[in-house]
């Protein structure tokens, strides 16, 4: 079942590290910036409208899962090779960057969850009455 998932996870992170490539050459640095992020982003993109359409069957669902929860080591083991002692030395900018980073990701959250959220009650709710309602 771990198949399935694996053509769309390896289109989206070639994809993903393309793009990462590109941004690196755009602001002159010689590395892969975002990549993996930007790959990840996709991969849940096309994901949720493939399971909206109803077009992603579940052997795909479960290899897609089986493949993302091995996701998180191969980004950490890809992070600590990165030179961050280099990156500091060359310069503020690392650090401003990461600082930035970090601040719109805490400021996007509460942004993001009410998106999800509908004013309806779900469908199978059953709330009490109120004292009026009596």
């Amino acid at each position: 079942m771990t198949i399935y998932g694996t053509a769309l996870l390896s289109i989206c992170l070639l994809f993903g590290l393309s793009v990462g490539r590109i941004l690196g050459a755009v602001i002159g640095v010689d590395a892969n910036v975002g990549g993996v992020g930007i790959a990840m982003l996709l991969l849940i993109l096309v994901c949720d409208r493939l399971q909206q359409s109803g077009r992603m069957q579940p052997p795909t669902t479960q290899g897609i899962a089986y493949w993302s929860s091995i996701y998180i080591p191969v980004v950490v083991a890809m992070a600590a090779s990165q030179n961050v002692v280099a990156a500091i030395k060359g310069g503020p900018v690392a650090i401003v960057a990461g600082v930035m980073v970090v601040i719109v990701s805490f400021a996007m959250v509460p942004i993001i969850s009410r998106l999800g959220q509908s004013d309806a009650p779900p469908p199978n709710s059953h709330t009490l009455p109120t004292k009026d309602e009596s």
